[in-house]
């Protein structure tokens, strides 16, 4: 009998037009995610105008989006590894796409906010699933540079938000930009062909026409027998406690140290994607000028997930991050004071990509560091713990918003968050994990 370790074959495979396929659907599928997230900020100005409500209330209701990406990003991350991934995310596209248009005919906030929290359970649920699928099948030595490169489709996303909702804003109400959100939904069927299914679940149910198609498409090299055996390493093997065993094998510290970070991080996306519009606006420039920040904000996001992905391949993954994290920190201080416009941009492309980027970068992190069998439950706790920090973000700028304090506190309390994910990722320790994918990924040796 011929066993085929499938993690190696996975590790050592050549780029190829599988590897290509498999960047290219996740990367879509994030465009879609990025664009439902980034359109409540673009269309918080006229939705608050509209409806009457305070800046207090309408972090409420962004934040209510945050609120059920924390429970999708849990839960759906979790199920997959019992499921199957692609089940998980044709349900997350289901969930985000038709819920985002729903918002779209909400007349009262009660509404807007259950339309806007049903969709972030497909908005959270997704990011866990496509990350563990892209660090899955990508070859070892450009593993951060694949993850980081799809995970810039949220960026994009972003700017598409920024682009698209500023004409329709203008042309159509602030309705349209949730109604065009639902069109993924149509995507499904042609999405559940294409992708791969993860692995472990295939092993766990012992599909063995696929697994031997899945190692033909990772070395064409490989010939199929009648007797092969699939197999995975043991810490790659599914387990009937997933969530327990984030916290083995010595990994209980790093993994809470991973939510911190989750957690800091995210409170500086998300005050900036809801609030920076309405910040800048405040500070002086027309609603138009707002936009063009946001989409500075995100196309910064691009470069520095794909930057920090590369740099990620080529130096410890961990240290690259902390430098990320500190220019956060200084360059989101600096907003909050008077410089020449040209700078202002330069500053907020930088706090883009030490903010968004940076997320991006620690999403390829926390899915290299985990075992293969719950990888998506160790990224979806990691993503859903730090949700809170999302949930809090639009709500205490907008109580600070409210309070019309001067602008630099406002961008203070965005930045001070970065120094503490410094500190969290520093004392992230590959030397107790005990597990072979951290120590054999480039770039993460031991500490």
């Amino acid at each position: 009998m011929k066993h085929i370790d499938l993690h190696k074959l996975a590790d050592e495979a050549r780029f190829s037009g599988f590897h290509r396929g498999v960047l290219l659907w996740c990367a879509l599928i994030i465009i879609f995610d990025g664009y439902d997230l980034a359109v409540a900020g673009i269309a918080l100005p006229s939705i608050m105008k509209q409806m009457g409500v305070s800046p207090t209330n309408a972090g409420f209701m962004v934040s209510s989006a945050l609120f059920g990406m924390m429970f999708g990003a849990i839960f759906l991350g979790t199920v997959a590894d019992r499921i199957g991934r692609r089940m998980a995310i044709a349900i997350c596209i289901g969930l985000f796409s038709v819920f985002t248009a729903a918002a779209g005919f909400a007349s009262d906030p009660v509404t807007f906010s259950v339309m806007r929290f049903l969709a972030g359970l497909g908005i959270g649920g997704v990011m866990p699933n496509v990350v563990a699928q892209m660090t899955e099948y990508s070859p070892r030595k450009i593993r951060s540079t694949m993850v980081t490169l799809m995970f810039s489709g949220y960026a994009v996303g972003g700017m598409l938000a920024a682009v698209v909702g500023k004409g329709l804003i203008e042309s159509y109400g602030w309705q349209s930009v949730f109604l065009a959100a639902g069109l993924p939904v149509l995507l499904i069927p042609v999405i559940l062909k294409s992708l791969p299914e993860s692995m472990p679940y295939l092993i766990k149910t012992q599909q063995v026409a696929r697994l031997q198609a899945l190692a033909a498409r990772l070395d064409p090299g490989f010939r199929p027998q009648p007797d092969d055996s699939f197999d995975l390493p043991r810490q790659d093997r599914d387990a009937s406690a997933p969530i327990g065993k984030l916290f083995q094998d010595g990994r209980g510290f790093s993994t809470v140290m991973f939510w911190v970070a989750f957690f800091m991080c995210l409170f500086m996306v998300y005050a900036l994607s809801s609030w920076l519009t309405k910040l800048m606006a405040g500070a002086g420039y027309t609603l138009g000028s707002a936009l063009t920040f946001v989409l500075v904000l995100n196309f910064g996001g691009m470069f520095g997930a794909i930057g920090g992905g590369w740099l990620a391949d080529r130096f410890h993954i961990k240290y690259v991050l902390v430098g990320m994290y500190l220019l956060a920190a200084a360059s989101i201080t600096l907003l909050g004071y008077p410089v020449p416009t040209p700078v202002l941009f330069v500053l907020v492309g930088l706090a883009g990509a030490s903010t968004i980027g940076t997320q991006i970068v620690t999403y390829a992190y926390v899915g290299q560091y985990y075992p293969m069998a719950v990888r998506s439950t160790g990224i979806g706790w990691a993503s859903g713990v730090g949700r809170s920090g999302a949930i809090l973000a639009p709500i205490v700028i907008g109580s600070l918003v409210a309070m019309a304090l001067p602008l630099e506190k406002n961008f203070l309390a965005i930045a001070l968050p970065a120094v503490v994910a410094a500190a969290a990722v520093f004392c992230i320790q590959h030397s107790r994990a005990a597990q072979g994918p951290a120590r054999a990924v480039p770039g993460m040796a031991l500490d």
